[in-house]
């Protein structure tokens, strides 16, 4: 495919990260305002906020926190740094802990498995103290852990002091770094995300519901955690899927069971009424081909380094133009994953979105000849462009 034929598809085949305000006014209505303190919309697939309200304000996280707590379990699962059938010897400090509970004994072993699901399903403070003494040691040195990957996930407004989200003034998130987070546990780890779903665990003879009240209500949704203080107020991350479009939704600060549950419906109404997401291509597939002086070969494939896909308002995909640029004289060696051009999408005259093509694979230098020759015909080159 040459690069010009690209650039006409592109027009209909270009991720974006568009404001829902550039279309607000002529094609939607304005988004619900919700009873809470924060919270967001966010597209799961593009990683688009939708719509927002305080969305970096820190606030207290309340039980939210486990699902960092959870997310680091499935990652050192997936490491092979723990097993799920490892057994955990449940410390005084773990049984100890208030709250909401998952009722473990003190100097029993439960498995990792056995306690994700009481993190996940029944919000266990003493679950949540249990396995993170097991992955760390002690709850200080996994908050560190925690911490790392708040760094490593692009989380700018978390800092976690505890695994449980037990009140601290030092422990805070936001509804955007909470929706950045679900989106993680979402994507990389299908079969723990199953767990979020899950309506009930039944451990130690009791049998404790998931307090997600959307999974009874609207068979859409699928996870993800509730949480409560008196500091708090009633928080929820959730998400759900509808004709091949995933959303989460994040509300901090709410003033009841219900009304958590309420005001996020309006959110993932709002968002599957009025937007659409869709992936045209996957990180690497080759897009085009640009030339290449001075190199073994005389041309690179050319990608993007991320899936195209775009989330907007409904209807406004017709209306997007794109085009497509290559860094003029790529000259060899070129490593895979350099920066080779860029593509730009445009609504009017306004650029919406840009994202960097890079070279699929690495073109070493040409032998002496080919160098010389190269070298002749770009003088030429830069004489007459």
């Amino acid at each position: 495919m040459n690069i010009t034929t690209f650039a006409k598809r592109l027009c209909l085949l270009v991720p974006l990260l568009l404001s829902p305000a550039a279309f607000a006014a002529e094609m939607m209505p304005s988004p619900p305002q919700l009873a809470a303190k924060a919270y967001v919309l966010m597209d799961a697939a593009s990683g688009n906020v939708l719509v927002e309200n305080n969305g970096d304000q820190r606030l207290p996280p309340a039980s939210l926190t486990k699902l960092m707590t959870a997310y680091i379990a499935t990652l050192e699962i997936r490491r092979g740094q723990i097993g799920e059938n490892d057994p955990v010897t449940v410390s005084e400090n773990a049984w100890r802990t208030g709250g909401s509970r998952m009722f473990i004994k003190v100097g029993s072993q439960v498995t990792v498995s056995d306690l994700l699901h009481g993190i996940i399903i029944q919000s266990g403070n003493d679950a949540s103290v249990a396995l993170s003494e097991h992955i760390a040691g002690s709850e200080d040195a996994f908050a560190d852990l925690m911490n790392k990957t708040v760094t490593e996930l692009g989380m700018t407004n978390t800092h976690f002091m505890n695994p449980t989200g037990l009140p601290n003034p030092e422990h805070y998130s936001s509804a955007h770094d909470m929706a950045i987070l679900a989106r993680a546990i979402i994507h990389e780890d299908p079969a723990h995300y199953a767990i979020y779903s899950q309506k009930e665990f039944f451990w130690n003879g009791i049998k404790q519901p998931n307090r997600n009240l959307l999974l009874w209500r609207d068979k859409t949704v699928d996870g993800l955690k509730t949480g409560h203080t008196d500091e708090a107020g009633y928080c929820m991350v959730s998400s759900a899927v509808r004709d091949g479009q995933r959303l989460i939704a994040v509300v901090f600060g709410t003033n009841s069971e219900v009304a958590r549950a309420a005001e996020t419906q309006k959110l993932l109404t709002y968002g599957f009424r009025f937007f659409e997401t869709q992936t045209f291509y996957q990180k690497g597939t080759e897009l085009a081909q640009a030339p290449v002086w001075k190199g073994t070969t005389s041309q690179v494939k050319a990608g993007l380094a991320e899936d195209l896909t775009m989330t907007l308002p409904k209807g406004q995909l017709k209306k997007l133009a794109a085009s497509m640029t290559m860094n003029p004289q790529l000259t060899a060696p070129i490593a895979k994953g350099d920066v080779i051009g860029k593509v730009e999408v445009k609504l009017e005259d306004k650029v919406v979105h840009s994202a960097d093509l890079i070279a699929l694979d690495g073109v070493e230098e040409g032998g002496i000849f080919r160098r010389m020759w190269d070298s002749i015909r770009l003088f030429f080159y830069g004489l007459f462009n």
